[in-house]
């Protein structure tokens, strides 16, 4: 067997009953092979830990030289007596999940309810839809094609940069008429590298990973924190707008005087069920919140809000077109927020703005947590108590009064009604 040169290479002829194999004389284990076809590879042939013979073509003839090819077959041959298996190895890559389909594995996981959320508790639908987009709109274009369990912390960084950079940000059609705005920036980018990392803990307890998180130390963007609150003016634009567009959108106003004198999340409040309202306590009990199951105390604008609303619906209080759940209203209360000229304020600025005027009253930050359902640390708050003190609903009674004479001006007793007739498109 002489030294494998690029002449002697060169020189192989293929056969066609059977490929023609050739030898190099300095290094045992290292060859090529020709084929039938022509297509000539290099190659090496070990014996496993468990005595089995294997060989391995691990480059195309022409790609290298013979020399280069005889530096590589060294370290394969060297990490065979070593225990390795590089044959089985590359077949273990070549099946290994990329980042894009262990990030399928988990969304179909969270859509059959096997993910749970930090409050132990399982993932909403609407949490699993914004996953959903961060993950095909950020992380399968910049980091999809990666093999996940070799992801390192210096790839997420640099996904993270190019996010917060603006690099995913698009407008995009989803439908004949419907667009979807991806907005990048400095707190997309912060949130996406969370969920990557929630992705990977899940998926290392799954043995489908395995080693550090690769998000760990992965310095996050962040955006300057959201402080707006409604001023009493604005509040009295925002209670004008929604007495003239009521007959437009009935649910979404009454769904935003909701919000503003209770303090409750928009979800929270669109996903009302009629069984969650307790006027003998003067609390919701709320069956599914961001923090689990929560009871909230509402003030007296509340109840008679909500004793006015018509049952269109025997368990939702806004109820979709077809009956079968809640309704969504999001554009409907954008809408809204528009006509009062707050182009730049939205639901959740209400939910800030109930902080700020209970702050405004004197309540410190534990009663303003428990009016805003922020979780409860304690075992005696979060199984025992099972109705708000009087405290508590004095707060909310003195919170809610306060925004409601804000939204009606002069007047303090009106409140938003939904007509019977008519209705938001959900």
């Amino acid at each position: 067997m002489p030294k494998l040169t690029k002449r002697i290479v060169d020189s192989l002829a293929p056969k066609p009953d059977g490929d023609v194999w050739s030898w190099d004389n300095e290094l045992r284990g290292f060859g090529v092979r020709l084929k039938p076809s022509g297509a000539a590879s290099y190659v090496v042939q070990y014996r496993t830990a468990q005595g089995r013979t294997r060989r391995l073509a691990f480059a195309k003839i022409g790609t290298i030289t013979p020399d280069e090819a005889r530096t590589k077959a060294k370290r394969l041959l060297a990490a065979a007596e070593s225990g390795g298996d590089p044959s089985a190895e590359r077949h273990e890559a070549r099946e290994a999940l990329t980042v894009a389909e262990l990030c399928q594995r988990y969304l179909a996981a969270a859509n059959s309810g096997l993910v749970a959320t930090r409050f132990r508790k399982q993932k909403a639908q609407s949490t699993i839809y914004n996953d959903k987009g961060r993950i095909a709109r950020h992380v399968v274009p910049l980091i999809g094609d990666k093999v996940a369990r070799a992801l390192t912390r210096a790839q997420v960084q640099r996904m993270a940069d190019a996010i917060a950079a603006g690099k995913t940000a698009a407008i995009i059609k989803t439908g004949t008429r419907g667009l979807a705005i991806v907005e990048g920036g400095a707190s997309t980018a912060g949130r996406t590298v969370e969920l990557l990392g929630g992705i990977w803990t899940w998926a290392e307890r799954r043995g489908f990973v395995s080693g550090p998180n690769p998000t760990r130390g992965v310095e996050k963007h962040r955006g300057e924190p959201k402080d707006r609150v409604l001023t009493p003016d604005e509040l009295a634009k925002l209670g004008a707008a929604l007495r003239d567009k009521t007959a437009i959108y009935p649910m979404a106003a009454a769904a935003v005087r909701l919000i503003a004198v209770t303090g409750l999340r928009r979800e929270e409040a669109v996903g009302l069920k009629w069984g969650e309202i307790d006027a003998a306590t003067q609390c919701l009990r709320l069956e599914s919140t961001k923090t689990g199951r929560s009871m909230r105390p509402i003030g007296k604008p509340a109840l008679q809000l909500l004793a006015s609303l018509p049952r269109l619906h025997g368990e939702w209080v806004f109820p979709n077109q077809l009956g079968t759940g809640s309704a969504e209203l999001k554009k409907q209360i954008a809408a809204i927020f528009d006509a009062a000229g707050l182009n730049d304020a939205r639901s959740h600025d209400l939910r800030r703005t109930f902080a700020s005027v209970a702050a405004d009253e004197g309540y410190g930050d534990s009663t303003i947590g428990e009016m805003l359902g922020h979780a409860r640390r304690g075992v005696t708050a979060r199984h025992y108590i099972r109705r708000p003190d009087a405290a508590l609903i004095c707060a909310a009674d003195k919170t809610a009064e306060r925004i409601a004479r804000a939204m009606d001006g002069t007047r303090s007793g009106d409140v938003v009604a939904l007509k019977k007739t008519g209705g938001d498109a959900a």
